[in-house]
Formats: C-alpha cells, sequence, structure tokens
C-alpha cells in the first residue's frame, strides 16, 4: 500500500511511512520481492554505496481492487459487436451522467475549491481510486489518484476517460481549468490532474 500511494521509495523511507526502521522495512521488502511483487534499482547517491529504491511489479496490481476487469471488458466487447459504437457511447454518457449526479451531491454545498477537491477525492477514494490531493503555492492544486479500479474497461474503451475529465471540469466548475498530467491507461503509474483557478 505505501508503494503504491507514493511510487518509488527507499527502504528508510517505507520504514518512516509504516514507523519500523529502515532496516525492518528492507526486510519485508526482501519478502515480498521472492514473492515477484516488489523490485528494487539501484540509484546513484552522493556517498558511498548507491541507493536501492524500491517499487512495485505489474505482478503486485492483483493485490489491488479490480472491478471484475475480465467480465467488463467482455462485455463492452459483446456491446462493441452487436450493438455498435452508438450504443458504446450511450452507455459511457449515462455513467457519465450518474457520477456527475453523485459528485455533484457531495460537492453541492460547497464554495471553497479546495473543499470541493477534497470531497471529489473522498468520492473517487471511496470507489477505489485511492485518490489524494495538495495545493501548491500558487494556489493550483495536484489531485492524485493511485489506482484505476476500472482500468480494463478504461483500456477498452476510453471514452469512460474523456467523460470522468469532463465530469471533474463540470463538478469544480467553470472558474477552473482541470488538466490530465499522468494516465495510467497511456503507461503511467497513477492518474494525476492540475487544477488551476482560472483568473477573471
Amino acid at each position: 500500500m505505501v508503494l503504491k500511494m507514493h511510487g518509488e521509495l527507499s527502504s528508510a523511507d517505507v520504514g518512516d511511512k509504516l514507523g519500523i526502521t529502515g532496516e525492518a522495512a528492507r526486510q519485508q521488502l526482501l519478502r515480498l520481492a521472492a514473492d515477484g511483487l516488489v523490485e528494487a534499482c539501484p540509484v546513484p547517491s552522493k556517498a558511498g554505496r548507491p541507493t536501492q529504491i524500491w517499487s512495485l511489479t505489474p505482478a503486485a496490481q492483483s493485490h489491488f481492487p479490480d472491478t471484475h476487469a475480465a467480465l467488463t471488458v467482455q462485455i463492452l466487447d459483446i456491446v462493441r459487436a452487436t450493438l455498435g459504437e452508438a450504443a458504446l457511447d450511450q452507455i459511457v454518457a449515462q455513467r457519465e451522467a450518474d457520477t456527475l449526479k453523485l459528485y455533484s451531491a457531495a460537492t453541492a454545498d460547497l464554495t471553497a475549491l479546495t473543499d470541493r477537491v477534497d470531497a471529489l477525492a473522498q468520492a473517487r477514494s471511496t470507489e477505489g481510486y485511492m485518490s489524494s490531493w495538495s495545493q501548491a503555492e500558487d494556489g493550483s492544486i495536484l489531485l492524485i489518484e493511485n489506482h484505476c479500479p476500472i482500468c480494463a474497461a478504461a483500456t477498452s474503451c476510453q471514452g469512460f476517460c474523456r467523460s470522468e475529465l469532463s465530469v471533474f471540469q463540470s463538478v469544480l466548475g467553470d472558474d477552473v481549468a482541470v488538466e490530465r498530467l499522468e494516465h495510467v491507461v497511456s503507461g503511467g503509474r497513477r492518474c494525476s490532474y492540475s487544477i488551476r483557478p482560472i483568473s477573471s
């Protein structure tokens, strides 16, 4: 979970986040490596031996939430083959409308952008996206999603990703610009979004 949420880390950093020693964390990482779930890459350090930086392997992904990926892709393929792309577009549009309604309700009484982003991140985390956010000094916000529970479906039909970006924009308002910076479907470790207030 630590590597999933924070990306590549040294054993000392893992230990800090878990409240244990770096050596204890290294022992755990070695066990996970033996199971093929993590791997280490040496990174040169300013002094002494290279630092081992740990990351998840593709095999580790099966240990995180998955929304019945194979069945979802099969259903999408059947819809596409039997009913056509227009039917698939209708499904995406309906999901977008339902999601917009849900997120709009979660943010309805909130006026501050940070409050709206926080409510959106909480809603997304409930759905398995492992979301978090932070604000920079210039007022921009970085929304991060460390997991995509619909990755297989989004890979099969990228309309889902386009509609999510549209929903974020609608929920957060016309006074902000939402831009996707990282994309799991395009090979990124996570999805991330820049949210910037638009100056009048």
